[in-house]
Order: structure tokens, then sequence, then C-alpha cells
């Protein structure tokens, strides 16, 4: 991060931006707990809370941002060859929400030169929402964010996906050096890390939509990432991404990630 955290004012979305997330959310907070699912062809869960808020966030960028293309994950996903676009996760932890466990998010993030550079994470059932922009820091509801290498963390939590608990039948015989968290909600295992909450998190099959906000917020706050196949950075517009995963590490600082390579090495193996 760039400048100097402790004199950042908090940084005010655009009117429009700030109403259509609040919009998404409130009718994402009176529809859970009675939205019935559907499977997607990858096996994934679907509802029409999904879908809805799928296509009001895609509509509502485009009339706030004419001329950006938008990729998300229940619409077109093809990356726009635009300038600058947005990438979005309407419903991130749908299982979650289908269950009846109130913790989702919604992720939008804005791309300029095949990198985010603004990044909105909004929590509906804690009212909570993460605000990134680069060079300048990230802040939740409007309060300034630390790094998390400047605070001890003693429960040392570290957070996995359900396809990367896998990895501790590879290593036997060695102790994983961590306390595991399944949270559900693949944006929110990878910024759990940036918030201070786990130490790190291992991602197994992210998608784009699943860790472009994330990634932005992890950056400002200084948080190394490994990408253990191949990194989403400037990627071709036309790509089309619907079945493209970026395994990825994420850490609180450098000893940590070194601490957790050899989890990520065995589950790209």
């Amino acid at each position: 991060m760039n400048a100097d955290p402790t004199t950042l004012p908090a940084p005010h979305l655009s009117p429009g931006l700030d109403a259509l997330l609040d919009r998404v959310a409130a009718r994402q907070r009176a529809d859970f707990g009675h939205m019935a699912s559907d499977l997607k062809a990858d096996g994934s869960l679907i509802t029409a809370c999904d879908r809805w808020s799928d296509a009001t966030l895609v509509e509502g960028l485009a009339q706030l941002y004419p001329g950006e293309g938008v990729l998300s994950e229940e619409g077109d996903k093809t990356v726009p060859g635009s300038d600058a676009y947005w990438v979005v996760d309407p419903l991130d932890g749908t299982t979650n929400f289908a269950a009846g466990i109130p913790y989702w998010a919604i992720s939008l993030a804005r791309f300029e030169g095949g990198i985010p550079v603004l990044a909105v994470l909004d929590v509906p059932p804690l009212r909570q929402r993460i605000v990134a922009i680069r060079g300048q820091g990230a802040w939740r509801n409007c309060r300034l964010l630390q790094p998390p290498s400047r605070q001890s963390h003693p429960a040392g939590c570290a957070s996995l996906c359900s396809r990367s608990i896998g990895v501790l039948q590879k290593l036997p015989n060695q102790r994983f050096p961590g306390k595991i968290r399944l949270l559900g909600v693949a944006s929110l295992n990878l910024v759990s890390v940036a918030m201070g909450q786990t130490v790190s998190a291992l991602e197994a099959t992210p998608k784009i939509w699943d860790l472009a906000a994330a990634w932005l917020v992890l950056s400002e706050l200084g948080c190394p990432i490994r990408w253990l196949v191949r990194s989403p950075e400037a990627i071709a517009a036309g790509s089309d991404l619907s079945t493209a995963d970026f395994p990825v590490l994420a850490a609180d600082r450098p000893d940590t990630l070194a601490r957790f390579m050899p989890w990520a090495e065995a589950l790209v193996a």
C-alpha cells in the first residue's frame, strides 16, 4: 500500500453504485430463508435470487458506466474488450444462502489494464461493506483497515475451501500449521486473511468472479499472494473464463506464506 494509512479518508462510492448495492443487498436479505435452489451444470447451486441479483447488477452497471463491459458469474463470462470492465459475483456463497446459513457476499471489481483498481465486497447479513482502491487502501464500513501483518493472531486460523481440504491427506506426516476454518464463501475465505480473521487461505478452484474483489483487498493490505497454476492478471480480451480456475494461496505475511506452501504445492501436484 503506497499511502500513509493513518491519514487516508474513507472512500465514497458514487451515489448510483452505492444505491445499486443497497438495493441488491436488501433484496437478498428479504429473500434469505425463502429460496429454493437448483443445480447448475457444474454441480453448484443457484437460486432465483442469484439470477435476479446478477441481472440487476449487470443492468445497473451498464447504466452507471456506459461503455464498460461486465463479466458475471450468471451472465457473460467472456473478458470484455473495453478499456475498463467489471467482474461480478452477485451472490457468493449460494450454498450457505440456500441452506439458511447467514454468510454470503456480493463481489464487484472494476478492472483496468488487466488488474482490479476498485473492489467492493458487501456482506448483506452482517451489513458490512468492504471497499478497496488501488494504491489508496481498504476500508470496512468507512473505517480504515490496517495490514494484518501489524496484528497478532494467537488463534492461528487458516481458511480452506471444500476442494482444498483434501491436501491434509497428501501430507499425512506433517502437522497442518493452523486451525482449519471452512467459511463456504470463496471471496470471504480469501479476504478473511486481509481482515486479520485468518492467517492464510487456500482456494483450489476459484473463478475470476470469486477472487476479483478479494485480490485487490489483499494487495492493498500487504498480504502476499501466490498463484499456484496461473495468474489472472492481464487476461486477453475475449477469453472465456467460464471454466478457468485460479488456485491460490494468500497469507498475512511472507513467513506465513512459506509455512503453508507445502500444502499449496500438494494441492496442485
